[in-house]
Protein backbone atom coordinates (compact mmCIF):
# COMPACT_ATOMS: atom_id res chain seq x y z
CA UNK A 1 0.00 0.00 0.00
CA UNK A 2 1.56 3.41 -1.01
CA UNK A 3 1.57 5.85 1.99
CA UNK A 4 1.50 9.54 1.38
CA UNK A 5 4.26 11.95 3.47
CA UNK A 6 3.40 14.67 5.44
CA UNK A 7 2.84 17.90 3.42
CA UNK A 8 1.65 21.12 4.58
CA UNK A 9 -1.97 20.11 5.28
CA UNK A 10 -1.36 16.53 6.75
CA UNK A 11 0.70 15.54 10.26
CA UNK A 12 0.51 11.97 11.49
CA UNK A 13 1.40 11.50 15.21
CA UNK A 14 1.76 7.60 16.41
CA UNK A 15 -0.47 8.42 19.65
CA UNK A 16 -1.68 11.06 21.42
CA UNK A 17 -0.49 13.70 23.45
CA UNK A 18 -1.78 16.76 24.60
CA UNK A 19 1.09 19.02 23.12
CA UNK A 20 -0.63 18.41 19.68
CA UNK A 21 -3.35 20.84 20.20
CA UNK A 22 -0.27 22.96 19.33
CA UNK A 23 -0.70 21.13 15.79
CA UNK A 24 -4.42 21.94 15.40
CA UNK A 25 -3.92 25.37 16.65
CA UNK A 26 -1.31 26.10 13.51
CA UNK A 27 -3.65 23.91 10.85
CA UNK A 28 -6.55 26.72 11.69
CA UNK A 29 -4.42 29.64 11.67
CA UNK A 30 -2.96 28.78 8.59
CA UNK A 31 -4.83 26.70 6.00
CA UNK A 32 -6.54 23.94 7.62
CA UNK A 33 -5.31 20.26 7.38
CA UNK A 34 -5.97 16.98 8.81
CA UNK A 35 -3.96 15.28 12.02
CA UNK A 36 -3.85 11.40 12.07
CA UNK A 37 -3.37 10.02 15.55
CA UNK A 38 -2.43 6.11 14.80
CA UNK A 39 0.29 6.52 12.05
CA UNK A 40 4.01 6.98 11.51
CA UNK A 41 6.08 9.03 10.04
CA UNK A 42 5.94 7.61 6.61
CA UNK A 43 2.25 7.74 6.87
CA UNK A 44 1.92 3.58 7.50
CA UNK A 45 -1.15 2.84 10.26
CA UNK A 46 0.23 1.74 14.00
CA UNK A 47 -2.95 1.81 15.70
CA UNK A 48 -4.05 2.90 18.93
CA UNK A 49 -5.67 1.28 21.78
CA UNK A 50 -7.61 4.22 23.31
CA UNK A 51 -9.34 5.29 20.10
CA UNK A 52 -12.88 5.52 22.48
CA UNK A 53 -11.55 7.88 25.45
CA UNK A 54 -9.42 9.88 22.45
CA UNK A 55 -12.94 10.27 20.48
CA UNK A 56 -14.47 11.59 23.25
CA UNK A 57 -11.42 14.03 24.72
CA UNK A 58 -10.04 15.37 21.57
CA UNK A 59 -13.02 17.23 20.53
CA UNK A 60 -13.77 18.78 24.14
CA UNK A 61 -10.12 19.67 24.77
CA UNK A 62 -10.06 21.70 20.92
CA UNK A 63 -13.69 23.17 21.82
CA UNK A 64 -12.40 24.19 25.23
CA UNK A 65 -9.12 25.38 24.90
CA UNK A 66 -8.60 26.62 21.29
CA UNK A 67 -12.35 27.76 20.74
CA UNK A 68 -13.34 26.25 17.38
CA UNK A 69 -14.54 22.41 16.66
CA UNK A 70 -13.11 19.65 14.56
CA UNK A 71 -14.23 16.58 12.67
CA UNK A 72 -12.87 13.65 14.52
CA UNK A 73 -13.44 10.40 12.92
CA UNK A 74 -12.28 6.75 13.37
CA UNK A 75 -10.96 5.07 10.89
CA UNK A 76 -9.39 1.13 10.59
CA UNK A 77 -7.02 -0.23 8.27
CA UNK A 78 -5.51 -4.12 8.40
CA UNK A 79 -7.59 -4.63 11.90
CA UNK A 80 -5.90 -1.56 13.35
CA UNK A 81 -7.62 1.46 14.48
CA UNK A 82 -6.35 5.21 14.31
CA UNK A 83 -8.13 8.95 14.14
CA UNK A 84 -8.78 11.45 11.71
CA UNK A 85 -8.80 14.81 13.05
CA UNK A 86 -10.08 17.52 10.05
CA UNK A 87 -9.73 21.34 10.61
CA UNK A 88 -10.78 23.77 8.70
CA UNK A 89 -8.91 27.03 8.58
CA UNK A 90 -10.02 29.85 10.65
CA UNK A 91 -11.17 33.17 9.77
CA UNK A 92 -9.89 34.79 12.69
CA UNK A 93 -6.86 34.20 14.82
CA UNK A 94 -6.95 31.42 17.00
CA UNK A 95 -4.67 31.08 19.98
CA UNK A 96 -3.76 27.94 22.71
CA UNK A 97 -3.42 29.56 26.28
CA UNK A 98 -2.17 33.03 24.73
CA UNK A 99 -0.15 31.44 22.36
CA UNK A 100 -0.64 31.90 18.51
CA UNK A 101 1.11 28.97 16.25
CA UNK A 102 1.14 28.55 12.49
CA UNK A 103 1.63 25.85 10.00
CA UNK A 104 4.27 26.59 7.12
CA UNK A 105 5.73 23.73 5.15
CA UNK A 106 5.71 20.28 7.34
CA UNK A 107 6.82 22.18 10.34
CA UNK A 108 4.34 24.14 13.54
CA UNK A 109 6.09 27.02 14.45
CA UNK A 110 4.94 29.59 17.28
CA UNK A 111 4.50 32.93 16.41
CA UNK A 112 6.08 35.93 18.20
CA UNK A 113 6.79 39.59 17.45
CA UNK A 114 7.02 41.04 14.40
CA UNK A 115 5.48 37.84 12.87
CA UNK A 116 2.63 37.79 15.56
CA UNK A 117 2.01 41.44 14.10
CA UNK A 118 1.62 41.12 10.33
CA UNK A 119 -0.43 37.26 11.57
CA UNK A 120 -2.99 39.14 13.43
CA UNK A 121 -3.15 42.33 11.42
CA UNK A 122 -3.71 39.83 8.31
CA UNK A 123 -6.29 38.30 10.07
CA UNK A 124 -8.13 41.47 10.36
CA UNK A 125 -7.85 41.72 6.64
CA UNK A 126 -4.44 44.42 7.29
CA UNK A 127 -1.14 44.37 6.91
CA UNK A 128 1.44 46.37 8.81
CA UNK A 129 1.63 48.55 6.89
CA UNK A 130 -1.92 49.81 6.11
CA UNK A 131 -2.39 50.77 9.31
CA UNK A 132 -2.56 54.92 10.49
CA UNK A 133 0.27 56.34 11.95
CA UNK A 134 -0.84 59.26 13.80
CA UNK A 135 3.02 60.98 14.02
CA UNK A 136 2.38 61.45 10.08
CA UNK A 137 1.69 64.70 8.85
CA UNK A 138 1.94 65.91 5.62
CA UNK A 139 5.40 68.32 5.93
CA UNK A 140 6.89 64.54 6.77
CA UNK A 141 6.18 63.91 3.06
CA UNK A 142 9.04 64.40 0.04
CA UNK A 143 6.63 66.61 -2.41
CA UNK A 144 9.67 65.93 -5.28
CA UNK A 145 9.19 61.76 -4.42
CA UNK A 146 5.40 62.24 -5.15
CA UNK A 147 5.82 64.37 -8.31
CA UNK A 148 9.20 62.04 -9.22
CA UNK A 149 6.24 59.03 -8.69
CA UNK A 150 3.49 60.72 -10.77
CA UNK A 151 5.32 60.75 -13.75
CA UNK A 152 6.88 57.31 -14.07
CA UNK A 153 3.62 56.21 -13.81
CA UNK A 154 2.10 58.60 -16.04
CA UNK A 155 4.97 57.57 -18.63
CA UNK A 156 4.24 54.01 -17.96
CA UNK A 157 0.55 54.59 -19.26
CA UNK A 158 0.15 52.51 -15.61
CA UNK A 159 -1.79 55.63 -13.91
CA UNK A 160 -2.33 57.83 -16.74
CA UNK A 161 -5.46 59.45 -14.07
CA UNK A 162 -2.69 61.31 -12.13
CA UNK A 163 -1.21 63.62 -15.77
CA UNK A 164 -3.07 66.73 -14.46
CA UNK A 165 -2.96 66.10 -10.76
CA UNK A 166 -0.69 68.40 -9.00
CA UNK A 167 -2.27 68.16 -5.31
CA UNK A 168 -0.18 65.99 -3.37
CA UNK A 169 -2.97 65.11 -0.87
CA UNK A 170 -5.17 64.27 -3.94
CA UNK A 171 -2.46 61.41 -5.07
CA UNK A 172 -1.99 59.78 -1.67
CA UNK A 173 -5.98 59.60 -1.75
CA UNK A 174 -5.89 58.10 -5.06
CA UNK A 175 -3.14 55.33 -3.81
CA UNK A 176 -5.39 54.56 -1.23
CA UNK A 177 -2.99 56.02 1.56
CA UNK A 178 -5.16 58.46 3.97
CA UNK A 179 -8.06 57.13 5.52
CA UNK A 180 -10.29 60.40 6.64
CA UNK A 181 -7.01 62.54 5.84
CA UNK A 182 -4.45 60.38 8.22
CA UNK A 183 -2.02 59.19 6.52
CA UNK A 184 -0.79 55.09 6.92
CA UNK A 185 2.58 53.93 7.25
CA UNK A 186 2.80 52.93 3.80
CA UNK A 187 2.77 56.93 2.80
CA UNK A 188 5.54 57.17 4.93
CA UNK A 189 7.79 54.26 3.68
CA UNK A 190 6.94 55.18 -0.23
CA UNK A 191 7.15 59.24 -0.09
CA UNK A 192 8.66 60.28 3.21
CA UNK A 193 11.83 62.94 3.81
CA UNK A 194 13.11 60.34 6.24
CA UNK A 195 11.39 57.13 6.78
CA UNK A 196 13.91 55.62 9.21
CA UNK A 197 13.11 58.31 12.04
CA UNK A 198 9.57 56.54 12.44
CA UNK A 199 10.65 53.05 11.65
CA UNK A 200 14.16 52.50 12.61
CA UNK A 201 15.01 49.97 10.25
CA UNK A 202 13.97 51.74 7.40
CA UNK A 203 17.38 51.35 5.54
CA UNK A 204 20.28 49.46 3.75
CA UNK A 205 23.70 48.43 4.89
CA UNK A 206 26.33 47.59 2.48
CA UNK A 207 29.47 45.77 3.53
CA UNK A 208 32.34 44.86 1.85
CA UNK A 209 34.13 41.88 3.29
CA UNK A 210 37.63 40.31 2.99
CA UNK A 211 38.53 36.13 2.89
CA UNK A 212 35.51 35.82 5.86
CA UNK A 213 32.25 36.80 7.16
CA UNK A 214 33.99 38.04 9.79
CA UNK A 215 36.70 40.44 8.15
CA UNK A 216 34.89 43.33 7.59
CA UNK A 217 36.78 45.80 4.91
CA UNK A 218 34.62 48.63 4.90
CA UNK A 219 30.63 49.62 5.34
CA UNK A 220 27.80 51.87 4.22
CA UNK A 221 24.67 53.10 5.21
CA UNK A 222 21.92 53.90 2.74
CA UNK A 223 18.75 55.62 3.94
CA UNK A 224 15.71 57.23 1.95
CA UNK A 225 12.38 56.41 1.54
CA UNK A 226 11.44 53.26 -1.17
CA UNK A 227 11.21 54.89 -4.29
CA UNK A 228 14.74 56.89 -3.44
CA UNK A 229 16.85 53.69 -2.10
CA UNK A 230 17.00 51.64 -4.78
CA UNK A 231 18.59 54.02 -7.39
CA UNK A 232 20.71 55.49 -4.03
CA UNK A 233 22.14 51.98 -3.50
CA UNK A 234 22.70 50.94 -7.02
CA UNK A 235 24.86 54.67 -7.35
CA UNK A 236 26.67 53.70 -4.56
CA UNK A 237 27.63 49.90 -5.56
CA UNK A 238 28.87 51.48 -8.88
CA UNK A 239 31.03 54.05 -7.29
CA UNK A 240 32.76 52.67 -4.44
CA UNK A 241 32.05 48.88 -4.63
CA UNK A 242 32.07 47.04 -8.22
CA UNK A 243 35.39 46.63 -9.55
CA UNK A 244 34.57 46.98 -13.43
CA UNK A 245 36.47 44.35 -15.90
CA UNK A 246 39.28 45.98 -18.54
CA UNK A 247 38.78 44.92 -22.05
CA UNK A 248 39.86 46.60 -25.47
CA UNK A 249 38.51 46.66 -28.52
CA UNK A 250 41.15 47.77 -30.92
CA UNK A 251 42.32 50.89 -29.20
CA UNK A 252 38.94 51.35 -27.02
CA UNK A 253 38.77 50.85 -23.80
CA UNK A 254 35.78 49.15 -22.35
CA UNK A 255 34.89 48.61 -18.67
CA UNK A 256 31.95 45.72 -17.80
CA UNK A 257 30.15 45.51 -14.95
CA UNK A 258 30.84 42.22 -12.87
CA UNK A 259 27.28 42.18 -12.43
CA UNK A 260 24.17 42.38 -15.13
CA UNK A 261 22.46 45.90 -14.40
CA UNK A 262 19.28 44.20 -14.90
CA UNK A 263 19.52 41.46 -12.64
CA UNK A 264 20.87 44.00 -9.73
CA UNK A 265 18.29 46.44 -9.79
CA UNK A 266 15.33 44.10 -9.78
CA UNK A 267 17.00 42.55 -6.76
CA UNK A 268 17.41 45.89 -5.09
CA UNK A 269 14.08 46.60 -6.02
CA UNK A 270 12.52 43.12 -4.42
CA UNK A 271 14.78 43.29 -1.56
CA UNK A 272 13.76 46.88 -0.47
CA UNK A 273 9.67 46.56 -1.37
CA UNK A 274 9.27 42.91 -0.68
CA UNK A 275 10.01 42.95 3.11
CA UNK A 276 9.10 43.10 6.85
CA UNK A 277 10.17 46.63 8.08
CA UNK A 278 9.20 45.75 11.45
CA UNK A 279 11.93 43.79 11.38
CA UNK A 280 16.41 43.87 10.83
CA UNK A 281 16.94 46.44 7.76
CA UNK A 282 18.42 44.99 4.13
CA UNK A 283 21.61 43.81 3.97
CA UNK A 284 24.29 43.75 0.73
CA UNK A 285 27.12 41.34 1.53
CA UNK A 286 29.99 41.91 -1.11
CA UNK A 287 33.32 39.81 -1.45
CA UNK A 288 35.58 38.88 -4.31
CA UNK A 289 33.45 36.53 -5.97
CA UNK A 290 29.96 36.79 -5.27
CA UNK A 291 27.04 39.38 -3.48
CA UNK A 292 24.55 38.67 -1.28
CA UNK A 293 21.21 40.39 -0.65
CA UNK A 294 18.91 39.63 2.64
CA UNK A 295 16.02 41.00 3.61
CA UNK A 296 13.86 40.25 6.44
CA UNK A 297 10.14 38.74 5.78
CA UNK A 298 8.12 35.20 5.20
CA UNK A 299 6.77 33.69 2.66
CA UNK A 300 3.06 34.28 2.43
CA UNK A 301 0.97 32.26 4.66
CA UNK A 302 -0.54 30.09 1.36
CA UNK A 303 3.32 29.51 0.55
CA UNK A 304 6.19 27.36 1.59
CA UNK A 305 9.46 26.08 0.77
CA UNK A 306 8.48 22.84 -0.69
CA UNK A 307 5.77 24.36 -3.08
CA UNK A 308 8.80 26.77 -3.98
CA UNK A 309 11.26 23.79 -4.85
CA UNK A 310 8.54 22.20 -7.68
CA UNK A 311 9.08 25.26 -9.87
CA UNK A 312 13.09 25.16 -9.15
CA UNK A 313 14.68 24.24 -12.99
CA UNK A 314 17.19 21.61 -12.54
CA UNK A 315 20.63 23.14 -11.29
CA UNK A 316 19.10 25.21 -9.64
CA UNK A 317 18.15 23.26 -6.15
CA UNK A 318 22.07 24.77 -5.23
CA UNK A 319 21.13 28.45 -5.25
CA UNK A 320 18.02 27.85 -3.60
CA UNK A 321 18.83 26.09 -0.73
CA UNK A 322 21.74 28.89 0.30
CA UNK A 323 18.99 31.60 -0.34
CA UNK A 324 17.07 29.61 1.71
CA UNK A 325 19.15 28.93 4.83
CA UNK A 326 20.15 32.85 5.24
CA UNK A 327 16.35 33.03 6.29
CA UNK A 328 16.05 33.33 9.73
CA UNK A 329 13.69 30.52 12.22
Amino acid sequence: MCHMTETQNIEYKSSWHDDYLKWICGFANANGGVLFIGKGDNGKVVGISDAKRLMEEIPNKVRDLLGITVDVNLLHEGGLEYIEIVISSSTVAISLRSRYYFRSGTTNRELTDASLTDFLLRKMGMTWDDVIDPNITIDKINPSAIEYFRKEAVQSQRMTFLEKESDSIHILENLNLLTEKKFKRAAILLFGKEPNRFYPNAYAKIGRFGKSDTELLSQEIIEGNILQMPDQILEVLEKKYFVNQISYEGLHRKETSPYPYEAIREVLINAVVHRDYMDSFVQISIYDDKIMFWNAGLLHPSMSLEALKKNILPGQETLFWQMSSLRPD
